[in-house]
């Protein structure tokens, strides 16, 4: 390698140039986060050697095991990490280290802008290597590709954009294998170039790391400073919460503290061991589309892949390592979505899970609701994914109701009124909103609690037939309702007296009117007190599910059924008055589109009708 070539110049990617402005400008109390961020990217590099190296015996060379230095120089004012890891070629330094390619990269950068310290936030978000400029003022990359000839180096100081360049004779003769990170410290970082400084933070974050860490001093030997093993594999009697606590932070990189511990070894037809934290706070990748889980997958301490989908997509927040002694070591990551083997650990794991679950929210229920409050919106999606586990998810699920927070359906089951054999629901936007639904006015009458959904997800599992402990799941959007049976809570509230209006000739007049808006119009034993509401019929679609689906551009509305209410003076009126028979009609259309969270479908028509009928109604 020569240095014949000049350096070539290139910009930043223009969120990175957004984000490195914020690392050199701003100023966060937690700084030791870069050190922690470097020695996990070098064990990345070092893991994945260990996996190509299983094809590619070659890719080691010497056989030199993969470790990590860190060498502080005083004299130079540098701070270098170095890993004889996978290494890097040219084009890898450029989109590594040029580009952010994931996606939660605006939302780091808008929450990095809010926050007053963003240090808690580095790690969560994937951009831990641009987290050196808090301390460097320039940095320095060298790096050649495990088997190749070829040295690159990277540099930048934190402006606009970096150079690459072919290394010299003596840097590429200092990196055999991995990659070289100097950083030229600014004058307030200097303690990071002391011995008992760099000891204290990777004792903190990186003690678990599974490879050596080793401290090369100035003067003296260099010497091992993590304790290099794998937590999971110890006994639990060996650890304590610091530990498991440490290993959360390290294997999630999250700052959070886990709010379950899962940790096991199983043995029988498989053996593996299972360490799973489920996060006390949602990490930024929660709602991608991908819905992909961040489970490690280990096989006999050698890293496999950090995506091999060994939970169900709904339980995608979990964190943790899954560590197999059965697997072939030269498994593939297409290999891993069918294997039988990989199969029945995913299948058991699962069902773990969802029993420590279980156990805290009989046990430990307050520690469990700060779990459902983070992701209960996600489990929920097993509710209609996951056909086997269905009803224990049910039995999981906290609700907010018409009675109060955190309801759970054993609670709702065994609050039944005299009569009452079906579990009443309402999907909407927002509890306050549902609360005024006039859909649950028959309901409020007679003390009939109602499920309050308002997590966009509730539409999708609420379409799926269900039941709990025999009792099914009911919209009160949704097709016939009939409370009949159920006594109401105040007697006065009965209505012994004939309906105001006339059923079939008042149904007559609105469909005459309404055409072919609705599907039908029919009296309401929804309401109480409202004029109208409208609801689907008992084989469309709940109008919630049917407005998201439209939203989305993935079906089209339905026509709903208008009901109303025969004992309301509006109804009564439209009746008698022929006049104004078509727009009390439509008035009763487009107040029950309003209630419902609908636009009516001329704004301004609507608004014209309603004043003719107020100035009506004045006498003008």
């Amino acid at each position: 390698m020569t240095t014949t070539a000049a350096a070539e110049s290139q910009p930043f990617q223009a969120e990175v140039a957004e984000l490195l402005h914020l690392m050199v400008h701003s100023v966060y109390s937690e700084t030791d986060i870069f050190l922690r961020e470097l020695i996990s990217n070098a064990s990345d590099a070092c893991d994945k050697l260990r996996y190509e190296a299983i094809a590619n015996h070659g890719l080691i060379g010497d056989g030199t095991p993969p470790e990590i230095r860190i060498v502080p120089n005083k004299a130079a004012n540098t701070l270098s990490v170095v890993d004889t890891g996978i290494g890097m070629e040219r084009q890898e330094l450029i989109d590594n280290l040029g580009t952010i390619a994931r996606s939660g990269t605006k939302s780091f950068l808008s929450k990095l802008t809010e926050a007053k310290d963003g240090a808690n936030l580095i790690g969560q978000f994937g951009v831990g290597f641009y987290a050196a400029f808090m301390v460097a003022e320039k940095i320095v990359v060298t790096s050649r590709r495990a088997g190749s000839d070829e040295v690159w180096v990277w540099t930048s100081e934190g402006g606009s954009g970096f150079e690459i360049a072919p290394a010299s004779e003596a840097a590429a003769q200092r990196v055999a294998r991995g990659t070289e990170i100097v950083l030229h410290l600014k004058k307030d970082a200097a303690k990071y170039l002391e011995a008992y400084e760099i000891e204290r933070i990777v004792r903190e974050y990186s003690d678990n790391i599974q490879f050596p860490i080793l401290l090369v001093p100035e003067e003296g030997e260099p010497r091992q400073i993590n304790s290099a093993s794998a937590l999971w594999q110890r006994s639990k009697s060996e650890l304590t919460p610091e530990d498991y606590a440490q290993a959360y932070k390290q294997i999630a990189g999250a700052f959070d503290e886990p709010a379950m511990t899962l940790h096991y070894r199983a043995e029988g037809r498989q053996s593996y061991a299972v360490l799973l934290f489920a996060p006390s706070e949602k990490p930024f990748d929660l709602f991608q589309v991908e819905r992909k889980g961040r489970v490690k997958l280990y096989v006999r301490r050698v890293f496999i892949a950090d995506d091999a989908e060994l939970l169900p997509a709904y339980l995608r927040f979990i964190r943790g390592v899954i560590d197999s002694e059965d697997l072939p070591l030269n498994i593939s990551r297409e290999m891993l979505q069918n294997n039988p083997q990989l199969a029945q650990i995913r299948r058991a794991i699962t069902g773990r899970v969802i029993g420590e679950f279980e156990t805290l929210s009989e046990k430990e229920p307050e520690t469990f609701a700060k779990i459902w409050d983070a992701f209960g919106s996600v489990i929920k999606e097993g509710i209609y994914e996951d056909f086997e586990r269905r009803e224990k998810l049910l039995a999981l699920a906290c609700f907010t109701t018409t009675v109060g927070e955190k309801r759970s359906l054993k609670q709702y089951v065994d609050d039944f009124k005299p009569n009452q054999t079906e579990i009443y629901y309402l999907v909407g936007d927002s509890v306050e909103r549902l609360k005024s639904n006039p859909k649950l006015e028959s309901a409020r009458a007679r003390g009939i609690e109602v499920l309050l959904l308002t997590d966009p997800v509730d539409a999708f599992w609420t379409s799926a037939p269900l039941e709990f402990g025999g009792k099914p799941l009911k919209s009160l959007s949704q097709g016939d309702v009939d409370f009949g049976l159920i006594p109401l809570v105040d007697d006065k509230d009965d209505k012994k007296d004939e309906p105001a209006a006339d059923a079939a000739t008042t149904i007559a007049v609105i469909k005459d009117a309404l055409g072919e808006r609705v599907s039908d119009v029919r009296a309401s034993q929804r309401l109480t007190s409202s004029a109208s509401c409208l609801v689907a019929g008992g084989d469309a679609r709940d109008r919630a599910l049917e407005r998201l689906l439209a939203q989305q551009n993935r079906g089209e509305l339905t026509k709903p059924v208008l009901e109303i209410n025969l004992h309301h003076p509006l109804v009564a009126a439209l009746a008698t008055d022929t006049a104004q028979a078509k727009d009390l009609s439509l008035l009763l259309f487009e107040q029950a589109q309003i209630l419902d969270g609908e636009m009516p479908d001329d704004p301004a028509a609507f608004a014209s009708r309603l004043n003719q009928l107020v100035l009506r109604g004045l006498g003008k």
